[in-house]
């Protein structure tokens, strides 16, 4: 017999009933009753019952088990006796009788409890993470991940793309995110950069004449965490094609998308046909380039009803052609303490409040908005809204540009309060159409909105000929639930187009060549048009197991101040390695 085990804890079935085996495991928890022991033995593949009576030869060793001990387990396979099966278990019609044991791993007390999935403090869970990822939910979740991974290659591979794997060590690139810096001992003062993504290196495959790549990638991106976002690293499903154009990078993608959340959907309907909405319809319907589709809210511009009406404070603002006013409906938020909430709520948000209007009964306008603008615009409202008594609708009024976000966070407050948010289905989109650039209020300048290799609609012609705020880009997202889960772009590969591009954004050819100079020639010598997309694999997998924090999905996480709790990290360098890579620190004042 094996040293360790002869079947694995998840193996027994009735057919090795009378059989002696040997298993090894964990011991998951110990049950004395009335005398009789039961051990629940636990590995990476299920739960095995073991018994000792006081007539077991390992009944007083048995007696000494404590929780998470690594044990093995020599004994008998016996059916359960009538009553005691227990049918959640795969192996839950048999169990063993133990004839002899072997303490092979004892364990101290436990920071923290492996058996349940009670809430307990995140520093003690990644400071202890290998006791934490015993626990089963999470276990599940990291194989889980691991499937999706697999699910992923087959599906590309079954499409024609190829696995490459890029360089780790590389240039610095303007992604949007703060570089993590390598500095280089051969080359003193110099650094590596590690990619934010293989950008760059993709696009230089296609130039290469490979074609279709793919690769499940990590990038490095030192900004700060948060639940949809880990600090430091995360993985990507990154594509790109050769000779193609955004219908076809669609047509590729979506039923890979669409298959993997199909495998793991558990039954809950998956988006078969994606709509594609432009980025100012999602914007102007949902508040967000990121719509939860699931949720039934569409927000609808009501600007003429308010225009010239007695509620000045609105009629005012419209004076003003940027200006408009939203409604957002609320079906079955038409009672004063709701409305009352949501103006509260709106005001913890920073805003001055949230007109609303509430219809009751006979479909009467009430509340301060009704009172002001009189029953026949407040009936043109109701009726454009398609809203009924017991119903309120909810404004924000202004310049949309800067308050979108807000109506966004507005229509996602109202869908969960009235439960208008179908959390039982996956809604997948493409988000078409965003703008090539975007203004940097802060910085006084016009800059990249999205990825900044993007090709232009209109190309060349564009660029040169229109206002740079009003040219759209072939750059597209996909939404899941009110995540972004990829994003993608047709690549500006024209060498002139190129330099146009970054100029608008305040960079000058020279630097166009110093910072891109492996593609910027590479554009030189025969450049396919081609595109892509990188769909986030730690967003994905966070969706299909059906939790919000990232951390619950990734094996080795950093906390919320970007600390390695469990190794250490980040850590201080010694004195000798700082000699050899020439470097001094120069840390800030303490206090």
């Amino acid at each position: 017999m094996h040293r360790y085990r002869s079947h694995t804890c998840g193996a027994l079935r009735e057919s090795d009933i009378d059989q002696t085996v040997r298993l090894s495991g964990w011991v998951h928890r110990v049950r004395d009753h009335g005398g009789v022991l039961f051990v629940d033995l636990r590995d990476h593949y299920g739960i095995t019952q073991c018994v000792a009576d006081p007539d077991s030869p390992a009944f007083a060793e048995v007696e000494k088990f404590r929780s998470e001990w690594v044990v093995r387990i020599d004994g008998k396979v016996r059916r359960r006796p009538a009553g005691t099966d227990n049918p959640e278990l795969p192996t839950g019609m048999v169990e063993i009788y133990i004839k002899e044991i072997e303490v092979l791993g004892p364990a101290a007390e436990l920071p923290l409890p492996v058996f349940g999935e009670q809430e307990y403090p995140e520093d003690i869970r990644l400071k202890y993470r290998f006791l934490d990822l015993r626990r089963e939910k999470l276990h599940q979740n990291i194989m889980t991940r691991g499937a999706v991974v697999d699910s992923m290659r087959k599906r590309m591979k079954e499409q024609g793309f190829f696995e490459f794997q890029t360089p780790i060590l590389t240039a610095s690139s303007p992604e949007g995110a703060r570089d993590f810096l390598v500095p280089s001992r051969i080359h003193p003062g110099k650094f590596y950069a590690l990619p934010q993504a293989p950008q760059q290196y993709k696009q230089l495959l296609m130039m290469s004449g490979f074609d279709r790549y793919f690769q499940i990638a990590p990038c490095f991106r030192d900004e700060d965490p948060r639940a949809d976002r880990l600090p430091g690293e995360f993985y990507q499903l990154d594509v790109e094609m050769s000779f193609v154009t955004q219908d076809d990078v669609f047509a590729a993608m979506e039923p890979v998308i669409t298959g993997v959340f199909e495998d793991f959907a558990k039954g809950k309907p998956v988006t078969k046909n994606w709509p594609r909405i432009p980025f100012a319809e999602a914007v102007r319907k949902y508040g967000s380039d990121k719509p939860d589709l699931r949720n039934k809210i569409v927000m609808q511009e009501v600007s003429e009803h308010f225009r010239g009406s007695g509620f000045k404070v609105f009629a005012r603002m419209l004076e003003d052609p940027k200006n408009q006013v939203w409604a957002i409906p609320g079906t079955g938020g038409g009672s004063r303490a709701f409305c009352d909430r949501m103006n509260s709520w709106a005001q913890g948000e920073g805003q001055p409040g949230l007109g609303y209007i509430m219809w009751r009964e006979g479909g009467e306008g009430a509340g301060p908005l009704a009172n002001n603008i009189g029953p026949e615009r407040t009936a043109a409202i109701r009726d454009q809204l398609g809203l009924k008594e017991g119903d309120a609708a909810f404004f924000v009024a202004g310049d949309p540009e800067k308050f979108w976000k807000f109506a966004g966070l507005a229509r996602t407050k109202l869908g969960e309060e009235l439960n208008q948010i179908d959390k039982d289905r996956f809604e997948l989109a493409w988000i078409v159409d965003f703008p090539m650039y975007e203004y940097d209020e802060e910085n006084k300048k016009v800059d990249f909105s999205h990825n900044p290799f993007s090709m232009p609609q209109g190309g060349l012609d564009a660029l040169k000929t229109q206002d740079p705020l009003t040219i759209k880009a072939f750059q597209y997202d996909i939404a899941c639930n009110g995540y972004e889960i990829a994003s993608g772009g047709i690549r500006n590969h024209k060498p002139e187009a190129m330099v146009k591009a970054f100029e608008i954004a305040g960079y000058g050819e020279q630097e166009v060549i110093d910072r891109f100079g492996g593609m910027y020639r590479a554009f030189q010598y025969g450049a396919p048009p081609h595109g892509g997309m990188a769909a986030g694999l730690d967003r994905i997998v966070m969706l299909l197991c059906g939790t919000n924090n990232l951390r619950e999905i990734s094996l080795f996480p950093m906390n919320q101040q970007a600390m390695d709790l469990l190794m250490g990290a980040p850590s201080e360098a010694t004195p000798k390695q700082l000699k050899e890579l020439h470097i001094r620190t120069n840390l800030p004042a303490k206090g």
